[in-house]
C-alpha cells in the first residue's frame, strides 16, 4: 500500500485537507493524525471491517480495546448510551470540565459501535481531542473516529509525524503531518461504570483535579506487578506497552543511592561490551557520563516537559542502537505519576526501589 503525506497547518488547518482526510475515514480508511495527547490511528467507529484494518496496521490484540474520539456532545451522545442517571451526570460534569482535552471516559455504549472496537466489551472509552487537526478531522468525517496509538503494538506512542512515518508508511491510507504533540503522554482514562469514578490509566488529567468535579475518585493500583487483568477496559492495562528495543529498567530511592546503583550498572554492563543508555532530569543526567547514550527528561520541577520528551527519549535509544537502558524514577504526583506509569509499562514492570 501506497501511503499518503498531507501536511496540514497545526493553527490554522486546511479546511479542504481536512475534508479529503475525512471523507476517507468516513469511507472506511485509516488516516493518522495529531492529537494535543500523541498521534491517533483513525478509523470510522461505525464499521467494523475499518476497526480490523486499524488493529491489522499495528499488530494490536484483539481484546485491546479502542478509544472513541469525537467532535461535540451531539456525536459523543451517538456512540454513549449511560447506564444511568449517576453516570449521565458525572459524564456531562467532568466533560464540560476537561474537555476538549486530554481525557477519556467509560460509559456504557450504543450497538451502532462494533463489538470489535471495544472487545465485546458494553462500554467504551470516549474522548473529545482539543488538537485543531483533530476536532477539524473528526468534525469533517461526520462520524465518531476510533483511534489508538498511530504506532506498532508495543513501541513508544508517536509525538512527532516521523515516529508515525516510522511505524505506518505503507500499512495505512493517508499520514497527515501536523506537527509535535503538546502533551506527550496518553489521555488520562476514567471508568464511570462503578460507584466512584475510578482511573484505569493516569494522564495529564489528574486524580485530584477529577476528585474536585466528582466528589472522589479511585485509581487503579498499575504498580502492583502482580494485578492480572484478563479483559481491560482501558488500552495501557494488560500488555508491555510503550517499550524499547533494549531491556529497560526504572530505579527508585533516595537520589545518592539510585545513582550509584546506575554508575555502578554502567560499569557492569559496559565490561560485557553493551551499549548502555541513560534516562534522567537535567539535573541527574550530569553523574553519568560514563554511559554510552544520556538522554534528559527536562528539568526537574517540570513534570509537563517529563510528559512531553519521554516517547521521544525512548525511540532515541532505538535509533542510537542501546542494549540497556537505566532510568532515573521520578515522583508519582501529579503529571510525574502519568509518566512514571508509562516508564513502569516500557520496563516490563522492572521497578527497582533502593534502599
Amino acid at each position: 500500500m501506497k501511503t499518503e503525506i498531507i501536511r496540514i497547518d497545526p493553527v490554522r488547518p486546511e479546511p479542504e485537507k481536512l475534508l479529503y482526510c475525512g471523507a476517507v475515514i468516513r469511507y472506511g480508511g485509516i488516516v493518522a493524525f495529531p492529537t494535543e495527547t500523541v498521534y491517533g490511528l483513525g478509523a470510522n467507529a461505525f464499521c467494523a471491517a475499518a476497526a480490523d484494518k486499524v488493529f491489522e496496521a499495528k499488530g494490536r490484540p484483539s481484546d485491546n480495546p479502542l478509544i472513541v474520539h469525537v467532535c461535540d456532545y451531539d456525536m459523543a451522545e451517538k456512540a454513549a448510551d449511560f447506564a444511568s442517571e449517576r453516570q449521565m451526570r458525572q459524564f456531562y460534569a467532568l466533560g464540560n470540565e476537561f474537555w476538549p482535552g486530554p481525557m477519556t471516559m467509560i460509559v456504557k455504549k450504543r450497538s451502532c459501535i462494533p463489538d470489535n472496537i471495544t472487545c465485546g466489551l458494553g462500554t467504551a472509552g470516549i474522548r473529545m481531542p482539543s488538537n485543531r487537526i483533530a476536532a477539524g478531522l473528526i468534525r469533517a468525517a461526520g462520524v465518531p473516529v476510533a483511534a489508538p496509538s498511530a504506532n506498532s503494538s508495543g513501541r513508544p506512542s508517536p509525538t512527532r509525524f516521523s515516529h508515525v512515518l516510522e511505524d505506518m508508511s505503507g500499512k495505512i491510507d493517508v499520514i497527515i503531518d501536523g506537527g509535535d504533540c503538546s502533551v506527550g503522554v496518553e489521555s488520562t482514562v476514567i471508568d464511570l461504570s462503578r460507584d466512584v469514578p475510578m482511573i484505569l490509566r493516569p494522564g495529564a488529567v489528574t486524580k485530584e483535579y477529577i476528585a474536585r468535579v466528582a466528589g472522589g475518585c479511585d485509581e487503579y493500583d498499575w504498580l502492583r506487578e502482580k494485578v492480572k487483568v484478563d479483559r481491560p477496559l482501558s488500552p495501557g492495562m494488560k500488555y508491555r506497552h510503550y517499550a524499547p528495543k533494549a531491556a529497560m529498567t526504572v530505579y527508585s530511592g533516595e537520589p545518592e543511592k539510585v545513582r550509584e546503583k546506575i554508575i555502578s550498572n554502567i560499569s557492569s554492563e559496559k565490561s560485557s561490551g553493551k551499549r548502555v543508555g541513560v534516562l534522567a532530569t537535567e539535573e541527574q543526567i550530569c553523574y553519568y557520563k560514563d554511559a554510552d547514550l544520556l538522554v534528559s527528561l527536562g528539568p526537574e520541577n517540570e513534570p509537563a516537559e517529563h510528559a512531553k520528551r519521554l516517547f521521544d527519549a525512548l525511540r532515541k535509544f532505538d535509533e542510537d542502537g542501546a542494549d540497556v537502558i537505566f532510568a532515573h524514577s521520578l515522583g508519582f504526583r501529579g503529571v510525574d505519576g502519568a509518566v512514571m506509569n508509562r516508564m513502569f509499562r516500557a520496563a516490563g514492570g522492572r521497578i527497582e526501589h533502593i534502599q
